[in-house]
Parts: C-alpha cells; structure tokens; sequence
C-alpha cells in the first residue's frame, strides 16, 4: 500500500511505524473472514481492511469524523486478522497509533470521555477497585440488571503458601483479579510451590499499563510500565528467573514493553530483558514435570482468549497442556473468535460485546462440558457473566486445594 504521510507525522516514530505497517498490507482482505465485528456488521469499515483504510487517510491529512472514530472504537483488538494475515501486517499496532491521532484531532463528547478516564481511574489500580466492586457489591439489589450480571459474587482472600525455594519467579496479580478471583493466582503459587518454585509478589508492582495504552492515555500507560519495570528490576538480577503472568491481556502488554519503550534511552533495556522473560503460565508448566501434581481430570470446554492465541502467539499452549494431564476437551466452534470481553470492550460498547458472548458460549457449552476453563480474568468475568456452566481459570483445575466447585 502507497503512502504519503501529513507533516504531522511524517518522519515521527510513530510515523515510521505506521507507514511501515500499511505498507506492508497487500488489499488481499483474508482478514474480513476471520473478524468477529465484520462478521457481525457486514460493514467494510468495521474489518480490518477497512479500517486500515481509515486509518491510512487520516495519517494522509483527511480529518476524522465522529463516523471514523466509532468504527475504530468497534474494532476489539483481538489480533485475529494478524493471525490470518499472509504478509504479516501489525494491525494491532497501527490501531493504537491511529487512535491517538483520531482522539486527538476529532475529540471525544465530554460524556464518552467521562466514562474513559472514569475507567482509567479506578481499573487500573487494585485498591480503589476492590473498594468500589465491594460497594457495589452491597448495592447489588440496586443496580441495573446488565450490571448485575457483570459483577459476581466477591470471593474472600485465598491463602499462599509459606515454602521457601531456590527457584523463584515473580507473579504479577493483577489489577481487578486479586478482587474478582483471588484464587487463581493463590492457585498459581500453589502449583508451583509444588513444583519447588516460590512465586514472589512484588510489592510496588500493579497494572501492566495495558488499560491506559488501549485508550489513548499513553503516557499514563507507559508511567505504569516503568514502575513495573523499576520493581522487578532487583528481583531480576538477585535471580529470579521469570516473570509469570496468569491473564494473557497483561502478558501480551509486558511482552511488548520492549516494543512500546524501544525509543526510551533510560528504559529500551530494562524492558527488553523484562519482555524476553515473561511467560505465561502455560508456558513455563510446559517446561517442568507435572508428574508432581495432583489432578483429577474433568470435561471441560477450553476458551483460549485472543491475547493468547493471537497476541502471543500461544494457540493450542494450554489445550496441549490440559490434555496431557487427562482432561477431556470438548469440540468448540470458530475458537478463533473473541468473546466480546477484549479489555474495557465489553463496557464501551455493550450491544456488542453481548452478541459475541451469545455467540462464544453456544460454541462452548454446545458439547456439554462439566465447566468451562480460560486464560484472561476479562473474558473469566464476561462470560461467567451468562454461562451455565462453572467458569474457571485453567490453574485452579490444577490444584485441589483451590476453594469451592473444581
């Protein structure tokens, strides 16, 4: 694709980057058939190829309108199109550029803008969330039913062990998972005390900046980067040998802190080595013998969220893993395809996000699984929101000693 970038960017880092992504598109537009809100809308300018032609006008000068920025706002940054992609083009990251640009040059209505910062106020920071989810949590009779749905009952604390290890890795909780689910990463840290591993919590440590970088806030994303890394740090170099993340939406953003900071003279370092030693659960249980732990193996069906499968690249890591243990895995449909949770996704836009958990949860309870197992607290939440079935986190089917129905 031929480009000719406005002054405004032209010759930016961002700039460079986004002329080399839409360049490297070739119109073929296999990436329509495999995105869930083109599939849903049937409207080119909410695929993919549409939207990268919007995106390339705007960064040619055209001014964006409030029509170009609600068909970029729909899109779900599930990365589907780049694992259909034959010529390897970034959407994902050329989607967050144009984003930028657009919020800049076609501002938001103050109420939209409300909502977001509203987001980025109490989300990312696990304090104020938890206090908030327990207030609301208490108004439940209260509140609207599509709240209700989306807010389940809070668990208490879980306990970690006390084991000590040679081996040690560090964990990264997690914004609203240590409210919603604080048995996965108790779990975590149980599963891998068996295996002679200490999971460390890092104090200082919190949000992985995700959030903040998806909604145009990058400089706030990138202070919650540089925290990270500045906490981490020691740990690292005393020997901690990984990083381990329990919500592939977060992996995925630590992963590409090497990416996102690359032209940070302080940090480009620090957070490639932070990046080349993160590892979702997955994948570090892949590497150790999990002969020592004891599973009692069910029929479950498997929700292998976008971050995952798309992001990182890690199709078929847990399926693999599950069914080398003895689960059973159920045949699921189109498991390429989001289930409308994707982040904030599924509170900016509510219409949907719940047509696509309809969609994702008729594939998943359609072989009658006993539960439904996944990788993301995000897509846990959402679908749990409207699944017959029990939904869990896949480590908690790993350790029994995790509370309540495994």
């Amino acid at each position: 694709m031929q480009t000719r970038l406005a002054e405004f960017i032209k010759a930016t880092p961002d700039g460079d980057e986004a002329e080399a992504i839409l360049r490297s598109c070739v119109h073929c537009g296999f990436c329509t058939a495999t995105c869930p809100t083109y599939q849903l809308l049937g409207d080119e300018r909410d695929g993919p190829r549409g939207r990268i032609y919007l995106i390339k006008q705007v960064l040619e000068g055209e001014r964006p309108s409030a029509r170009t920025r609600g068909h970029l706002d729909r899109c779900l940054s599930c990365r589907s199109c780049e694992t259909t992609c034959p010529s390897g083009v970034r959407y994902g990251h050329l989607l967050d550029i144009a984003r930028r640009v657009v919020d800049q040059q076609a501002p938001r209505p103050w109420p939209d803008k409300l909502v977001r910062r509203a987001l980025r106020a109490v989300l990312p920071y696990p304090s104020r969330f938890a206090r908030l989810a327990r207030l609301a949590s208490g108004l439940r009779p209260l509140l609207p039913a599509s709240l209700r749905g989306k807010l389940p009952a809070l668990p208490g604390p879980d306990a970690w062990p006390a084991g000590r290890h040679a081996r040690k890795m560090l964990l990264l909780e997690g914004c609203v998972q240590p409210t919603l689910a604080p048995a996965i990463n108790a779990a975590t840290a149980r599963v891998l005390d068996r295996l002679n591993i200490q999971a460390i919590r890092a104090e200082g440590a919190g949000c992985c900046g995700a959030l903040s970088h998806h909604l145009s806030a990058h400089e706030e994303g990138l202070g919650f980067m540089r925290r990270n890394i500045d906490t981490w740090w020691p740990y690292l170099e005393q020997g901690a040998e990984a990083i381990v993340m329990t919500a592939s939406g977060c992996g995925l953003m630590v992963k590409e802190y090497a990416e996102v900071l690359k032209h940070d003279q302080a940090y480009a370092e620090k957070a490639s080595r932070v990046s080349a030693l993160t590892f979702d659960l997955a994948e570090v249980l892949a590497r150790e013998d999990t002969s020592r732990l004891t599973i009692r193996p069910r029929r479950l069906a498997y929700q292998s969220p976008c971050t995952l499968q798309h992001g990182q690249k890690l199709a078929g890591a847990v399926e693999d893993l599950l069914t080398r243990l003895g689960f059973e895995l159920t045949p699921v449909a189109d498991p390429h395809l989001c289930c409308g949770s994707a982040g904030s996704y599924s509170l900016l836009q509510p219409e949907l996000a719940g047509r696509l958990l309809d969609n994702k949860l008729a594939a998943l309870q359609a072989g009658q699984p006993e539960l439904i197992a996944t990788a993301n607290i995000g897509c846990l939440s959402h679908l749990q929101s409207a699944a017959r079935v029990p939904v869990r986190h896949w480590v908690e089917l790993l350790d029994p000693q995790t509370p309540g129905p495994a």
